[in-house]
């Protein structure tokens, strides 16, 4: 009989045994987070001498605050509230908390409003104590939001990174918040539909889509004869109701197809988080991205776009037609009030609310993805579905003439200072008790 002469690894353990498997993912798992720990030291250096070399912030300067967690993954939540607060800036100084590296630098990076980086509650605190923070947005629901509820006499508040029928936007989180800045009617009959006891007369404000007022970049190409068509998936998701991405099941077809008949121009604009849980869903989207480039090699005048930038709205207002995933840009698109298509999520587990939009939406099956051009010429000619379209607009961010959206989000913030002067004044002479300070300190890694 053969004998068995190979070294076992782990001694006393057979080869093949589960356990050494496991030990072999533990320590990839651990090489992996001391890489990222090393590059979130770095990254906390970085932002440390950037900031010390700049100007302090003045005490008792801010008015508003914008609290930001996560990190640059996460950007395009904050990104589309730029211009928005810099408008509302220049009546209520406006300033970012940002609590991790990879946040803070790239905020540092682009266009944004000044940054505060508070990587622990201490520094939160701090910083806090020195300024005159009346009112604190929220764009997400990220976990560490928690920590700075603990701090009273503000007003919390969710503005959310978009406006959507995803089953996030009827989280009952809301409720965490003093109010929430909603789109419109819409989202009201969403919410009071969804919602025990919560009373969504005194905690919401409709405020349309003020980002709309603020569309932004140049067309990366020269307009021409051509059919523009916007395709805009969102990520693969992190558990099965939200499947709702559609680069593997839709994408590659219809870019495909489109690329194909000389006559439309692709934009691809995916998600930035398109791959990061999926493999295979990666790599759909990298071979539409070299699809892309094939095709603009074989045909210069073609000038087909794939969008990874930070601008969002040209891409919203150039296209002719528009495909997206379920996710906020059905709802981007749909403010420019021009036809788009939803891509009919092949996971039946997938959380569809059809009581909005989505139930006179229309669909793009996997299957139809292959006659996208004959689907794209439909929907660009279908009066009778623009028209539903205009009234659909409507329902969602009522009036979107150039600057009303605006205009309602500066009366929803000059009501919540009305409000705070008059608890202040309510208080004047209450004493004011001291933030406790023994809260576990949070780490600076992302």
């Amino acid at each position: 009989m053969a004998r068995n002469t190979a070294r076992n690894p782990v001694p006393g353990i057979p080869n093949g045994y589960p356990g050494r498997m496991g030990a072999v993912r533990d320590a990839k798992k651990a090489y992996r987070l001391l890489k990222k720990a090393l590059r979130s030291r770095s990254a906390v250096q970085r932002v440390r001498r950037r900031l010390g070399d700049g100007e302090q912030h003045p005490s008792g300067h801010y008015k508003i605050a914008v609290y930001f967690a996560d990190g640059a993954v996460n950007m395009y939540q904050m990104r589309q509230w730029y211009r928005p607060l810099a408008e509302l800036a220049k009546r209520w100084p406006v300033v970012v908390l940002s609590r991790s590296a990879t946040g803070a630098e790239k905020l540092l990076d682009e266009d944004a409003p000044p940054v505060a980086f508070v990587p622990t509650v201490r520094d939160l605190e701090r910083f806090i104590a020195d300024q005159d923070i009346r009112i604190v947005l929220y764009v997400n629901q990220n976990t560490r939001n928690f920590q700075m509820f603990r701090y009273g006499r503000r007003w919390h508040v969710f503005i959310n990174h978009g406006e959507s029928d995803k089953m996030y936007m009827t989280t009952n989180q809301y409720k965490a918040y003093d109010y929430s800045f909603i789109a419109g009617q819409a989202a009201r009959d969403r919410l009071t539909r969804t919602l025990w006891d919560f009373d969504i007369n005194r905690r919401t404000f409709e405020i349309g889509r003020p980002q709309a007022d603020h569309y932004s970049g140049a067309l990366p190409y020269t307009p021409d004869e051509r059919t523009v068509v916007l395709y805009a998936p969102t990520w693969e998701g992190d558990r099965p109701s939200a499947h709702y991405g559609s680069i593997a099941t839709h994408g590659e077809a219809l870019v495909g197809a489109l690329l194909a008949t000389g006559r439309h121009r692709v934009i691809y604009r995916p998600h930035p988080r398109s791959g990061v849980i999926d493999h295979e869903y990666g790599a759909a989207h990298r071979r539409i991205i070299a699809a892309i480039s094939a095709a603009n090699a074989a045909d210069a005048a073609a000038q087909h776009v794939y969008d990874d930038g930070p601008e969002l709205g040209w891409q919203l207002a150039a296209a002719d037609v528009a495909v997206v995933d379920i996710s906020a840009m059905v709802y981007d698109r749909l403010a420019v009030g021009k036809p788009l298509m939803i891509t009919r999520p092949v996971d039946e587990r997938a959380s569809v609310d059809t009581n909005g939009y989505l139930s006179d939406c229309e669909w793009l099956t996997a299957e139809a993805a292959h006659d996208i051009v004959a689907e794209v010429e439909r929907v660009g000619a279908d009066e009778a579905a623009i028209a539903r379209l205009r009234m659909w607009v409507q329902h969602y961010f009522g009036d979107t003439t150039p600057g009303v959206a605006t205009a309602k989000f500066h009366a929803a913030v000059e009501q919540l200072m009305q409000k705070w002067d008059a608890w202040q004044a309510h208080e004047m002479g209450a004493v004011r008790p001291d933030e406790d300070d023994d809260d576990e300190e949070a780490d600076e890694d992302d």
